[in-house]
């Protein structure tokens, strides 16, 4: 009977209900049991055998709840390491509300990832975004409230229309099995946006760098690991090769770059970056070749853990400082010379430096971009990844570590915090010279060497040459300056303009309603005085009437009758 349980329980749900003894342990067992739990259900999902299990009707719908193969088993691994850095990393804190909502969350995007229907998947959807805001809302500032309620409409708008799209896809085809989708049908295209709003499409980009900057020191990097990387794996399950997500992929590549460039809030700088790489991905999942899907799932693995690595440093940086502002950095690798080369080893990954993760990921996406004989594609996707070289793999280390001394010695980072960034660095580092032993690992067959002269010699002139503009545009004082300021994005249209449309038609609903309303009780009170005036004390039907008239009146109708039945 339990072996028979354990057969059919996702691992996620080791995490879900894991957490909810959380609240009633105390520090040193509580911390004991956040490590184990991501641990536990690691090798609960080593010992599942591949194939599809939790089978079950509901209502006549039949549910799978857990299915095993290739894609979603290395998406499984991937976050339940994240879960365990996730946990190690925040391991000093007391509080136990973001221990429970970091693992409620990341059981929820485990779920889903092995989640055979869409049904199951909305489960676990939803569950994602509910979990997730309250390490958002941990901040307990004015800030952080708004911008939790602003994701939480986001992630949940998310959630009706993958629930919509289920719905009618059950209605015209009877299944609701969570396989490819066709484009050209409307739950199709529902389910896709409810995808694209986790994936950051364009235009529904914005509560990415509008919440994960806001987000707790550890909630961040929690963040950053699965919400994003859940819905490109929902896209390669259910839309690969679709056309339309190659210039969508580009559009979010290219989009963000000048605001990671002058943004000051380094953690904002951050989550432009992570919008480009998940552009990246994208681009993969709509060439839909074999390579493309393995350079996408590859990307997306990659990004998840040199993500980690930097937002697990300027974290670090913010707990010990209060502040991840580039215009108050500057000097910290004094201090802090463990957090500083954590965060060097990061940002050579996301630079694709050889070696490294980065390019180990970035190179099959940009080869199968060039052997699907797209050269656009190929250029974008070149100039981007200088771009990321530029704001992320150079403008975060140098003004958070080694810009201008601003005079701060704050203590290094606490232990926990420097093993999940070390654990997390020595896996960036293992990938970049094992690349062959991760390739294997991908659920595509990739025989694919990438450390070949042209890859090398190509990707290191980007670095050479990033490294140039950048240098010389700080020493002339070209490059924009790092101050406080409000960078308008996208949002704004639906922030200004659209909350001023949206005020407008509520306003306008609002006057139609009070008319409507005066109209309502105008004719509920002639009604009332025509009642009063019929049946009041004083009223015709209210009269006393003498019986013999009544008599008589009665013998009258009843003549008539009979007149007319005979008659």
């Amino acid at each position: 009977m339990i072996d028979d349980v354990m057969a059919n329980l996702s691992p996620g749900l080791i995490l879900i209900l894991g957490a909810l003894l959380v609240p009633f342990l105390q520090d040193t067992p509580r911390r004991v049991w956040t490590l184990a739990l991501p641990v536990l259900a690691f090798v609960h999902l080593v010992l599942l055998e591949q194939g599809t299990h939790g089978i079950f009707t509901m209502f006549t719908v039949e549910l799978a709840t857990l299915r095993i193969d290739p894609l979603s088993e290395v998406f499984g691994y991937i976050f339940l390491i994240a879960a365990f850095l996730g946990m190690l990393y925040q391991l000093h804190k007391s509080g136990w509300m973001e221990q429970v909502a970091g693992l409620i969350y990341a059981g929820s995007a485990i779920g889903a990832v092995f989640a055979g229907d869409l049904i199951t998947l909305f489960l676990f959807w939803e569950g994602t975004a509910i979990a997730s805001v309250f390490l958002i809302w941990a901040m307990r500032t004015p800030e952080a409230i708004a911008a939790g309620q602003r994701y939480l409409v986001m992630q949940i708008s998310s959630g009706v229309l993958l629930l919509a799209g289920a719905m009618i896809h059950y209605g015209q085809t009877g299944s609701v099995a969570f396989e490819s989708f066709d484009l050209n049908t409307l739950p199709g295209l529902l389910i896709l946006i409810a995808f694209g709003i986790k994936a950051a499409f364009p235009l529904l980009n914005n509560w990415l760098q509008d919440a994960y900057p806001e987000a707790t020191v550890t909630g961040t990097v929690i963040l950053s690991a699965f919400t994003t990387k859940l819905a490109i794996y929902a896209l390669a399950r259910g839309y690969a090769g679709t056309e339309i997500l190659v210039p969508i992929g580009l559009v979010m590549i290219v989009l963000p770059t000048i605001h990671a460039v002058i943004e000051n809030d380094l953690r904002r700088v951050l989550s432009y970056s992570l919008n480009i790489q998940l552009g990246f991905m994208v681009v993969g999942i709509g060439i839909g070749s074999d390579l493309a899907l393995a350079g996408a799932v590859a990307h997306a693995i990659c990004g998840i853990l040199y993500k980690c690595v930097l937002f697990m440093s300027l974290g670090a940086v913010l707990h010990r400082t209060g502040t991840a502002k580039s215009s108050e950095l500057g000097g910290l690798y004094r201090s802090m010379p463990w957090t500083a080369a954590f965060c060097c080893i990061g940002a050579a990954s996301i630079s694709a430096l050889p070696l490294f993760a980065g390019f180990i990921s970035k190179s099959l996406i940009i080869s199968a971009a060039i052997k699907d004989g797209d050269m656009v594609t190929w250029l974008i996707l070149i100039f981007a990844s200088a771009v990321v070289i530029q704001h992320s793999g150079l403008k975060i280390p140098f003004f958070a570590f080694f810009s201008r001394d601003n005079g701060l010695r704050p203590q290094e980072a606490p232990l926990n915090m420097l093993l999940a960034m070390g654990i997390a660095s020595v896996l960036c580092v293992a990938i970049g010279i094992f690349p062959s032993a991760f390739y294997a690992l991908l659920p595509y067959d990739v025989k694919y060497h990438v450390y070949t002269l042209e890859h090398v010699v190509t990707q290191m002139q980007l670095l050479i040459l990033s490294a140039v503009v950048f240098a010389v545009t700080i020493r002339t004082g070209l490059y924009p300056r790092q101050v406080r300021s409000i960078n308008l994005d996208t949002d704004w249209l639906w922030r200004k303009p659209g909350a001023w449309v949206v005020g407008g038609v509520f306003r306008a609903l609002l006057a139609s309603l009070a008319g409507a309303t005066g109209k309502l009780a105008g004719a509920s009170a002639r009604l009332a005085k025509s009642l009063y005036h019929q049946h009041g004390p004083t009223g015709t039907l209210a009269r006393t009437r003498p019986s013999g008239s009544m008599a008589l009146w009665m013998t009258v109708l009843m003549v008539a009758f009979l007149v007319f039945s005979f008659f």
